[in-house]
């Protein structure tokens, strides 16, 4: 193990590297860290017993006297939903741009944090002191207002952390990316880019928020019946869009979701949608003739809980759809959304409902930077090296060979790497513990944990139960009783061979063995094991509980 307080400027991704969401990174200079972001990401399909979680910050909270800031590059989930339920393992002040810093003083107050975590608002293009750093916000545009690239100065120094970016000549809302200020950095000397990989794959531009502008209002002129768009709640362009075009064809804006009602505030509080009227509530839906709606919902990515999912499943206590209806998806699947997405499509369809999507529409372009965008960044910028980050492997290496063939050596990292950047030539030196933590209503769990791993294994396998009564020398009182839902339906005959097979088995047991509570209660488990390996062909858990009476 290497000395982690030596005196060199170096990158450390504990999140976000080789994968979509919960970006956490940290860079260390002389001793100091400065950390980079604090995002959550989702299970997904790959991990159905997750909802929500996060980068275990273990690692720098050892050291957290000895960092210096949080900056955060902009107001999405993936870069600052975790700092909530993290900033009590940091305990450092946060920067963010005053958008992400309404998002954010939201969801402190809804954790109660919102007095004690100390958040300093910095304007777009603003530049921060933070010994040894020297953090420059240089305005990019992305899918949300004022994201910003982050120039990080050392003695050792500079270099540049993209954060999310596009290319966009009309972002509608906020400037365009200041390609200015990339070029003026370029000519200064950059030793490292740190960038965005999530478009690499993506041959040519990402598009522009203008052309989904007319668009949507070509598209929504031409629409009968209910209409509903769903997108990113965070995309405060999009939704002005959206109004835009519902204004243009005579309908009214009724807004359905708790995250749209909170951004919506969050966008007016910092000056954004001005001209544009407020927005009517769910509560108003029932009062506005179809032909006058535009139903702006949330759930793009098919969360369970979401108002489009509960509107497709005809479960919303307010919202229901029927044939002549349509639903615009404003939006891209995030990787492994896929099935959730699809499975509230269908549900739609059955009802007879019409769907719009950018595979058919245009209704959405990417906030990530194509290769002719990426292209176009190296060009300006010119670094010494390039540093793929925010994306899945076959992003980050679409990126390293974009890099390569423009004449950057690429270095491909993953979470936990150590990467020292100088002095000397840029290489991973060592590596730091990694994990991720499960938030599990009010508590924080480790993912390879044994509740977890408990969950997991009772999603595919099942659980059984049993219960019995024994006397003080460990005989039976009663019938044992199984429950074991998800297993056996009630009266199944297969169950009740297992629990007579199980009894038969716990009236072999040695006196010696059920007289000791302990041994007793172990024994008990393998007999009910072995039973219910000769009947399923699953390993569901199993737990036996014993009154003694």
């Amino acid at each position: 193990m290497m000395n982690l307080d030596s005196e060199d400027l170096a990158f450390l991704p504990l999140g976000g590297t080789g994968e979509i969401g919960m970006n956490f990174n940290l860079y260390r200079c002389d001793g100091r860290w400065l950390a980079v972001d604090c995002g959550i990401g989702f299970g997904g399909s790959a991990l159905p017993e997750v909802e929500i979680m996060m980068p275990d910050p273990a690692f720098i909270a050892e050291r957290h006297e000895d960092l210096v800031g949080l900056v955060l590059t902009h107001a999405h989930e993936d870069h600052l939903g975790a700092v909530p339920w993290l900033w009590r393992f940091l305990r450092c002040p946060v920067y963010a741009t005053p958008f992400a810093a309404a998002v954010l003083q939201a969801k402190l107050a809804e954790e109660k944090l919102e007095k004690e975590v100390p958040l300093i608002v910095v304007q777009p293009g603003g530049v921060l002191n933070l010994p040894p750093f020297v953090v420059r916000f240089l305005p990019v545009t992305h899918s949300t207002p004022e994201a910003q690239a982050l120039a990080i100065t050392t003695r050792h120094g500079t270099v540049l952390h993209t954060g999310d970016w596009k290319l966009d000549p009309q972002p509608l809302i906020g400037p365009p990316t200041d390609e200015e200020a990339f070029a003026k950095l370029g000519e200064a000397g950059v030793l490292a880019m740190v960038c965005d990989s999530t478009n690499a794959v993506v041959e040519g531009h990402s598009g522009s928020e203008a052309d989904v502008r007319r668009s949507l209002t070509a598209l929504v002129r031409n629409l009968r019946g209910r209409v509903v768009v769903t997108c990113f709640a965070s995309n405060v362009a999009r939704i002005e869009s959206i109004a835009l075009a519902a204004q243009a064809s005579g309908r009214s804006v009724i807004l359905v979701g708790r995250s749209l009602r909170k951004l919506e505030a969050a966008a007016r509080a910092s000056g954004y949608l001005k001209g544009i009227p407020e927005f009517l509530t769910e509560d108003d839906a029932g009062s506005v003739p179809d032909e006058k709606a535009l139903l702006l919902v949330t759930g793009s990515q098919g969360e369970p809980n979401s108002a489009l999912a509960r509107i497709a499943a005809d479960t919303h206590r307010r919202i229901a759809l029927s044939e002549g209806d349509t639903v615009v998806f404003s939006s891209r699947i995030i990787p492994g959304n896929e099935q959730a997405i699809i499975a509230v499509q269908e549900a739609l369809v059955r009802r007879g409902v019409r769907l719009m999507t950018d595979r058919d529409h245009m209704v959405h372009v990417s906030g990530h930077p194509a290769r002719d965008e990426l292209r176009r960044l190296y060009r300006l910028v010119r670094p010494g090296w390039s540093v793929p980050v925010h994306g899945e492997w076959r992003h980050l290496a679409a990126h390293a060979e974009l890099a390569k063939e423009l004449g950057v050596a690429p270095i491909m990292l993953e979470d936990g790497d150590i990467l020292r950047l100088a002095p000397g030539t840029p290489q991973v030196v060592d590596s730091a513990p990694v994990g991720r933590l499960v938030r599990d209503g009010d508590r924080l769990l480790p993912l390879g944990g044994e509740v977890m791993s408990a969950r997991r294994r009772m999603l595919f396998h099942g659980a059984v139960v049993a219960s019995l009564a024994v006397d003080a020398a460990g005989r039976l009182r009663g019938e044992p009783q199984l429950s074991a839902p998800g297993l056996f339906e009630l009266g199944d005959p297969e169950g009740e061979r297992v629990l007579s097979e199980f009894t038969d088995a716990l009236a072999e047991l040695p006196l010696a063995v059920r007289s000791d509570h302990r041994s007793f209660a172990e024994a008990a488990k393998t007999a009910l094991r072995r039973v219910l390996s000769r009947h399923l062909t699953k390993r569901p858990l199993v737990d036996v509980h014993i009154l003694r009476i």
